[in-house]
């Protein structure tokens, strides 16, 4: 009887160390994960968020963000002792990115309204703009009335947004001004509703569209700031109003909009490979805009490694502690905590689990966005293959565990050395398909202003107003690294078979 104990408590104690030296291992690897070098700056760091297709306020050069608002707040970083930094995102987000303290100010030709005044506290303002409609020249016919009854392209989430919704119609809403255009362009809306300057950029630049001469509205521009920062608000103020009485500001604004019109691009009136070439030049070659997709590919299998590894060892966790409870009952508490996970993470899209870890989680702490990435894509995948690693382990005959204690292996040598490579062999096609899922994903990055590849062909798009060739570049890189996988997991797949 004291050697059945002696055997059962040597049992428990392996189960409980292999549990625990898997915890331990996932924790040191996410320990590491986010521990991250400060730099120190000479300066305080003052963060400015934007939506960078908006010329000429904001917009992408380069590889740089410039326009008439960097080009302020430069200029008030400059007189207070700041040091700036720039991050581009969807117009959507700026106002939540200053509320949660992942920037300080917020600029992108944003209106004053009461209802934004309740979230966010305006600065002086330092333009004055307004709500202008486009449309294709060749709409002659064109009425206001008509816009109750056509469809109307803005950007959402601004005052065009909301002054369309209010008086005419339900408006097709677009992530930017480029996208705007571009549904305008390709006849999928009858009309284009957008800020003065940007619209007049527009106009320049394509002139198959046509201003209208009467704004529909009468705006002023502010920079957003949190409400818990009033000293930041004093010297903006104060910055603005000596910025204004000796001419500076008057300067920046007149000298952006000749140096933030833009190129124009014009269309080439030639054969079809010659437009062709010459769309190639524009959208890869000028300004080196290739970078963009060389650039966002490099974050992109960055993110998709270190996120397959993150999700193999959180759902080598998952697997092992719901195996273990099913085999013997074991970990009960540890069993509902691994399937509330599941649940929870497969029952809700991965773009809104990105956005609660970044705008809730990591709200009020400067986290690199890549490490936000790292850590939604990998608990997001850890859920798909922790039910892919259990299935394979309870696929296998019962009785193989049995023989291995009976062999007197320990429970954890047994997993080890006998369950978990016949688990794994047998599961690898689905592991790798997870991979593969897992590259694709990794798309919807953007969402938090990460610059991956589809973001990196989102910016050439804002830049050359072409979907086509900047899309179609992007799908294929994706499909050429989705068959590079496909034929690297069919040589393992092969060369198991052989050693079966």
């Amino acid at each position: 009887m004291a050697e059945i104990n002696s055997s059962a408590g040597k049992e428990r104690n392996s189960r409980s160390g292999f549990l625990c030296a898997t915890i331990l291992f996932c924790a040191a690897f996410f320990a590491l994960l986010f521990t991250a070098c400060k730099k120190t700056a000479e300066k305080p760091v003052l963060r400015m968020v934007c939506n960078a297709n908006f010329p000429p306020y904001e917009l992408v050069m380069d590889g740089k963000i410039i326009g008439i608002d960097p080009d302020i707040i430069r200029e008030i970083c400059d007189r207070n002792g700041y040091q700036l930094e720039i991050e581009n995102m969807s117009f959507g987000a700026i106002i939540a990115a200053v509320q949660t303290g992942k920037a300080d100010v917020a600029a992108s030709g944003i209106t004053i309204t009461e209802e934004r005044k309740t979230k966010i506290s305006f600065t002086d303002p330092y333009a004055d703009a307004s709500q202008r409609i486009l449309i294709r020249r060749e709409t002659t016919d064109f009425k206001l009335e008509n816009l109750k009854n056509h469809p109307v392209s803005v950007q959402e989430g601004t005052t065009a947004d909301m002054f369309v919704q209010k008086h005419y119609r339900e408006p097709e809403r677009y992530k930017n001004i480029p996208e705007v255009i571009q549904s305008l362009k390709t006849k999928k809306v009858y009309a284009a509703v957008v800020d003065q300057e940007p619209a007049e950029v527009e106009a320049a630049k394509n002139p198959d569209l046509l201003l209208l001469p009467d704004p529909l509205t009468s705006e002023k521009y502010a920079f957003a700031i949190s409400r818990e920062r009033p000293d930041l608000l004093q010297k903006f103020n104060v910055t603005l109003r000596q910025m204004q009485a000796d001419g500076t500001l008057k300067k920046i604004k007149a000298d952006g909009q000749i140096k933030y019109a833009g190129d124009k691009n014009a269309a080439v009136d030639a054969g079809f490979w010659e437009k062709l070439k010459n769309d190639l030049r524009i959208n890869f070659i000028d300004g080196k805009r290739y970078r963009y997709l060389l650039d966002g590919f490099g974050i992109t299998m960055l993110v998709t490694v270190f996120s397959i590894l993150a999700g193999l060892l959180l759902g080598f966790l998952v697997a092992v502690t719901r195996s273990t409870h099913d085999l013997t009952g074991k970990y009960t508490f540890f069993d509902a905590v691994c399937r509330v996970y599941l649940t929870v993470i497969r029952g809700t899209p991965v773009v809104i689990q990105l956005l609660i870890i970044y705008f809730v989680i990591f709200g009020s702490h400067n986290v690199s966005k890549i490490i936000v990435a790292i850590t939604a894509f990998g608990i997001n995948s850890g859920a798909y293959t922790a039910e892919i690693i259990r299935a394979g382990i309870m696929s296998l005959d019962r009785g193989q565990i049995e023989a291995g204690r009976s062999l007197g292996l320990s429970y954890r040598m047994t997993m080890l050395r006998i369950i978990l490579p016949q688990a794994l062999k047998n599961v690898l096609p689905a592991l790798g398909n997870e991979f593969i899922v897992l590259l694709k994903e990794t798309s919807v990055a953007g969402f938090i202003a990460l610059e991956d590849l589809t973001k990196g062909g989102d910016i050439i798009r804002s830049q050359t107003y072409n979907a086509f060739l900047p899309l179609m570049a992007v799908a294929v890189i994706y499909l050429a690294v989705v068959m590079f996988f496909s034929l690297l997991l069919k040589k393992a797949e092969e060369k198991l078979q052989k050693n079966r």
